[in-house]
């Protein structure tokens, strides 16, 4: 069973930056994609980014291009998510999903394992 660990959240200021990480505990990284979520108060899960197993291919959410960037490092078995220009609406509980099918989508139906979530405050 992949288990899944977000790490890295907080409270940032806005305009200001955080980087997310999710750490595996799979043997490999390697036969997995990975797509990151999030939940505001209120309102259903949304996807923000995914990766391909190998890194060579990303897709983001409009809302955060730009912004945005995810990477993997498959060595350490680990994804990230580096955000910046950070915004109010940015605000949420984020969450890494896994799979090992690469559909390249933003859709939560796409990928089976799931990280217990971290939140994410963006406040002055």
């Amino acid at each position: 069973q992949l288990q899944l660990v977000e790490s890295g959240g907080g409270l940032v200021q806005p305009g200001g930056s955080l980087r997310l990480s999710c750490k595996a505990s799979a043997f490999t990284l390697d036969y997995y994609a990975i797509g990151w979520f999030r939940q505001a108060p209120g309102k259903e899960r949304e996807g923000v980014s995914c990766i391909s197993r190998s890194g060579s291919t990303t897709n983001y959410a409009d809302s955060v291009k730009g912004r945005f960037t995810i990477s993997r490092d498959n060595a350490k078995k680990t994804v990230y998510l580096q955000m910046n220009s950070l915004k109010p609406e940015d605000t949420a509980v984020y969450y890494c999903a896994a799979d090992n099918n690469w559909a390249g989508t933003l859709f939560d139906g796409d990928y089976e394992y799931w990280g217990q979530g971290i939140q994410v405050t963006v406040s002055s």
